[in-house]
């Protein structure tokens, strides 16, 4: 029996060509025909992907240590762009001009973190996703569902930390295991997952599950505007936090044996 011929892949649209050293990320404008990307060295480019050429760029980031993500959202301007390097930094943008050679950044966030993960814009609000309130389960070795451990989560609740809204930036912090907001309009760190100081559950840890690998922040339609979190972390397993109590997780659940590389909501 003849085997079925393969079909090739298909032929790319364009190809942009100009970066000197691999490309680490790339994001596409909100509204525009724009196309970000940022490489191993530290450049930060801005394409127009109709006429398929650099419209700027600047080394916005040690050469040393290269761009790890950059990130826009029409949440924090049309105009504005984030990048994150392996400095330690996160820089705040606005590329209305679009000369970067020209701009400084509006803000530069020293996290003092110089892991891998990228960084988490606000994604825009979510509906009809609800956390389910129940025990962890975990994966085996071949893959397959065992019991787990059970752990204690709470439902989020009034009265510790009132945050809102969606000129916020989630990173891994100095602490791997530790996910961090910062403000996009003061510069200032806001919170930390888990935040340990809160006395009704001063021993909950996440470093036990090692690196934390994958961010995403995102608004679920039933959290009154009250920012969420889902980190991802080297153990397989994944956390979702309310920020309106930042000492436990709303839930946890181990989807895979491996550490996972990517969360998106």
């Amino acid at each position: 029996m003849m085997s079925k011929a393969k079909r090739p892949p298909p032929d790319p649209v364009a190809v942009l060509r100009g970066h000197r050293a691999s490309v680490t990320d790339a994001s596409f404008h909100p509204s525009k025909p724009i196309l970000f990307s940022g490489s191993s060295d530290g450049e930060l480019r801005i394409w127009d992907v109709i006429q398929h050429r650099t419209v700027s760029s600047a080394w916005v980031h040690s050469a040393a240590h290269g761009i790890i993500a950059v990130a826009t959202s029409p949440l924090i301007g049309t105009n504005k762009l984030i990048s994150q390097g392996k400095d330690g930094t996160v820089k705040y943008w606005d590329i209305e001009e679009g000369d970067l050679s020209r701009s400084l950044p509006l803000l530069t966030i020293k996290t003092n973190a110089y892991h891998f993960c990228k960084l988490s814009l606000v994604k825009e609000p979510v509906t009809n996703l609800e956390p389910t309130y129940r025990e962890a389960e975990t994966l085996d070795d071949a893959g397959g569902r065992a019991a787990g451990t059970p752990e204690e989560f709470s439902k989020p609740y009034e009265g510790e930390t009132h945050l809102g809204g969606s000129s916020y930036v989630a990173v891994v912090g100095e602490e791997s295991s530790v996910v961090e907001i910062w403000d996009l309009k003061t510069g200032e760190r806001v919170v930390q997952l888990p935040q340990n100081s809160f006395a009704d559950n001063p021993s909950f840890s996440s470093k036990e599950r090692g690196m934390c690998m994958a961010v995403q922040a995102f608004l679920p339609s039933g959290s009154e505007g009250f920012l969420n979190i889902l980190a991802g972390y080297e153990d397989g397993s994944m956390l979702w936090w309310d920020i309106r109590n930042p000492g436990l997780p709303i839930t946890s659940m181990k989807f895979h044996s491996e550490p996972g590389l990517l969360t998106s909501i």
